[in-house]
């Protein structure tokens, strides 16, 4: 297979090429550098069927040949992360939408199977979990621009299946539950980094909010296991995952845990929404997928656990700081 990934200096990105390398397939990465880096990448660059452009997937003329002379297409450039939301939603919104009608635009012309990377937080507000895939989305005022990143993902979906409708584009669509592991910075607002890097600094861990709201955090291999598993099952196409772990943990208890695995002597230290974002700021308390649709599909769960997640981490940010 010839692949070409979106966004692939970034965390997952670079991750995702390493595991198709290795599997035989030709892999070419196309990223702009604004929030991906080079360092994720730079490993792959002499390896045979390895390739690269530092461009933007805005550019027609370079995405045209991109897309013309690959077999699939992993859509995951998109502008992400809370503190990036809050600081810079008009970036946010026009990366990922009009990223994607770009990408999806040209994948039509040339009938290319596409993955499409979403997230979790198309539910937005909703309270019922776990999330199944066809459950509502219940988004907050347009006043917040916290939604906005929500909302742009939730149209990329849409516009997907329209094209999956409408044109028979082969898509399916991931969305991804706080996918962590070595590589993610906390530059963006990701909250494991930012834990273990504060704790291994013997730094105050900060807590947003009052700790109590819960996530489930999936190891980033166990992801790449999910995306490959489902681009060779074609009974995928023109459906949409959650992918994600089941392992809810609070804030709180994941500070908590972070300064245990580290040996740490920082303290937790809270600090309100308000402060930490923006005022008026809203956040989900709860993010919990339902998995049985792509587990009764491929027999995929995740195998890497919480203590196990944290401990790659901490491993890597310990490489890093010496």
């Amino acid at each position: 297979m010839k692949a070409l990934i979106t966004g692939g200096c970034g965390f997952i990105g670079s991750h995702l090429a390493e595991a198709l390398l290795a599997r035989g397939d030709e892999v070419t990465v196309v990223d702009n550098l604004s929030t991906g880096r080079f360092e994720n990448i730079e490993p792959l660059v002499k390896r045979i069927g390895f390739h690269f452009a530092i461009e933007n997937i805005s550019n027609e003329t370079v995405m045209d040949r991109l897309v013309s002379e690959c077999d699939v297409i992993y859509h995951l450039a998109a502008a992400v992360g809370v503190d990036l939301i809050v600081k810079e939603p008009v970036r946010v919104i026009e990366t990922n939408i009009r990223g994607c009608e770009t990408v999806l635009r040209i994948a039509a012309r040339y009938r290319k199977k596409i993955v499409l990377a979403s997230t979790s937080e198309v539910y937005g507000k909703n309270e019922h979990v776990p999330f199944h895939e066809d459950d509502d989305s219940v988004i907050g005022a347009t006043t917040r621009s916290r939604w906005s990143y929500a909302c742009s993902k939730a149209m990329d979906e849409f516009l997907a299946l329209a094209y999956a409708k409408e044109l028979a584009l082969p898509v399916i669509i991931i969305r991804f539950f706080n996918t962590v592991g070595p590589r993610q910075t906390g530059r963006y607002g990701m909250v494991v980094p930012r834990f273990v890097q504060q704790a291994l600094r013997n730094e105050p861990i900060t807590v947003y909010g009052d700790g109590q709201q819960s996530r489930c955090f999936t190891y980033v291999g166990d992801v790449i296991r999910a995306i490959t598993g489902l681009v060779d099952e074609p009974r995928a196409v023109g459906e949409v995952f959650n992918v994600g772990s089941t392992e809810e943990v609070t804030i709180e208890q994941l500070a908590r845990r972070t300064i245990a695995l580290t040996g740490s002597s920082s303290e937790i230290v809270h600090i309100p929404y308000d402060q930490a974002y923006e005022a008026g700021f809203e956040d989900m308390r709860r993010r919990v997928p339902a998995i049985g649709k792509i587990n009764q599909l491929i027999g995929w769960k995740p195998v890497v656990g919480l203590d196990g997640i944290l401990t790659r981490v901490i491993e890597y940010f310990r490489q890093q700081l010496q």
